[in-house]
């Protein structure tokens, strides 16, 4: 296998151990700066020029991306990803996660434990939002930001509203975010590769620091996460589109609260801290994994008229509650089922007799009008609300000028 780590800094100890590890499996192993590729566009052949010379083919390719650098190489793993070459970390992935509020409103979406938290802009909407949360102390965090840095704890309301003015003052956008006291400054890091947990550790701030990132003196022991704890992990890092994660997880009293997904997890601190071959376990699962590189769904299904993928949901009462997939009809009129989600599982390509119960999701791929036509009516007359007649001219009379009123004034006369 030939691999690429693309890496700005390839003396740094997370390069350095993914380098020894690959070296020791006997893999070709490259460390390629990121900034210094050039991206060619042109009909049906996409490619990537590094250091002025055209890329030589890679089997693989793992991306260490900064968060200073994200824009430009989250395009240049785009390019890996379109040129058919597999990545450990999608391009969406990684966008999805670098971005707090980003990552948050996906994981929303999803039956996944995260802590209360709110968005705002206008200063009126701020003291709401606080209520809203459970009210002072308060998590306040800038949108990007990684070691802990850009992350404050609020005693007071007093204080949130002055930190969250100052911040904003300086054009940052930030989150208001539920403090779960019960967590008592600790937190859990789970190093998830594939679809399991190698490694994990409970961070534990010390003194009056809130905040138990290892670069903010945090101390660290090895931890045995139970099987709510790694499902979460894996299950928020899958939602991010990440292989390769470091997942920060709050313990909660109702169970694991996701902070951050981390698309370019540190191997130091947890490898010290574990004394775990992370790095190993992260090259053996791409030399697994190679021959099934990134495909963007939605682009390949939906280049054909008429055809796309969507979401189906099966409500109670629903004709197809209790019928088996090959039962309902769908195949008939031409939709595929692609994978079922039931409460918090996924089950991907479902089998065919399996039976559909309320409240399922379906991801299907079919024509569009047929899709469409299993939307509840209520549901579908409110997205497509009926088309009104155009009302009599002139429509808002301060925006026309004399002669379009006089002309419009005729019109009326002509039809009295």
């Amino acid at each position: 296998m030939k691999l690429a780590i693309l890496s700005c800094s390839p003396r740094c100890y997370s390069t350095r151990r993914l380098r020894e590890a690959a070296e020791q499996r006997g893999f070709q192993i490259k460390v390629l700066n990121t900034l210094k590729f050039a991206i060619d566009l042109k009909q049906a052949e996409p490619d990537l020029f590094f250091r002025q010379k055209s890329i030589s083919d890679y089997d693989a390719v793992l991306p260490r991306i900064g968060a200073s650098i994200t824009y430009f190489g989250t395009a240049v793993v785009r390019q890996f990803e379109q040129m058919d070459i597999f990545c450990a970390n999608s391009s969406s992935g990684i966008t999805n996660s670098r971005d707090k509020l980003r990552s948050l409103q996906i994981l929303s979406r999803h039956q996944i434990g995260i802590p209360q938290t709110t968005f705002v802009r206008d200063k009126k909407d701020v003291l709401p939002a606080i209520e809203r949360v459970g009210g002072a102390p308060v998590v306040i965090k800038l949108l990007e930001g990684t070691q802990g840095i850009g992350v404050l704890l609020a005693e007071s309301v007093k204080s949130a509203e002055a930190i969250i003015e100052l911040l904003q003052n300086q054009k940052q956008n930030v989150l208001i975010q539920k403090f779960v006291a019960e967590s008592k400054g600790r937190d859990i890091r789970a190093f998830v590769v594939g679809d399991r947990v190698v490694a994990a550790m409970r961070r534990v701030a010390q003194g009056q620091e809130f905040r138990s990132n290892v670069h903010r003196g945090g101390l660290t022991e090895p931890v045995i996460l139970d099987e709510t704890y790694c499902k979460t992990a894996v299950r928020a890092a899958q939602i991010m589109g990440l292989r390769v994660a470091g997942v920060d997880m709050l313990e909660g009293i109702n169970g694991p609260q996701i902070m951050e997904v981390n698309s370019s997890p540190g191997l130091e601190g947890i490898e010290k801290c574990t004394q775990l071959d992370i790095a190993g376990a992260v090259v053996d699962y791409i030399s697994a994994q190679v021959d099934f590189p990134e495909i963007d769904l939605r682009q390949r299904l939906t280049v054909s008229r008429g055809y796309g993928v969507t979401e189906i949901h099966i409500p109670e009462g629903s004709e197809y509650v209790g019928k088996a997939i090959n039962e309902s009809g769908l195949r008939d009129k031409d939709i595929n089922v692609l994978t079922l989600y039931r409460g918090t599982t996924v089950i991907p390509n479902p089998r065919s007799d399996r039976k559909l119960e309320s409240h399922d999701r379906l991801l299907c791929f079919g024509k569009l009008e047929l899709m469409r036509d299993l939307v509840p009516s209520k549901t579908r007359r409110k997205r497509r609300p009926k088309v009104q007649d155009l009302p009599e001219l002139p429509v808002a009379e301060e925006v026309l000028t004399d002669a379009v009123k006089e002309t419009a004034e005729s019109a009326r006369s002509g039809r009295n």
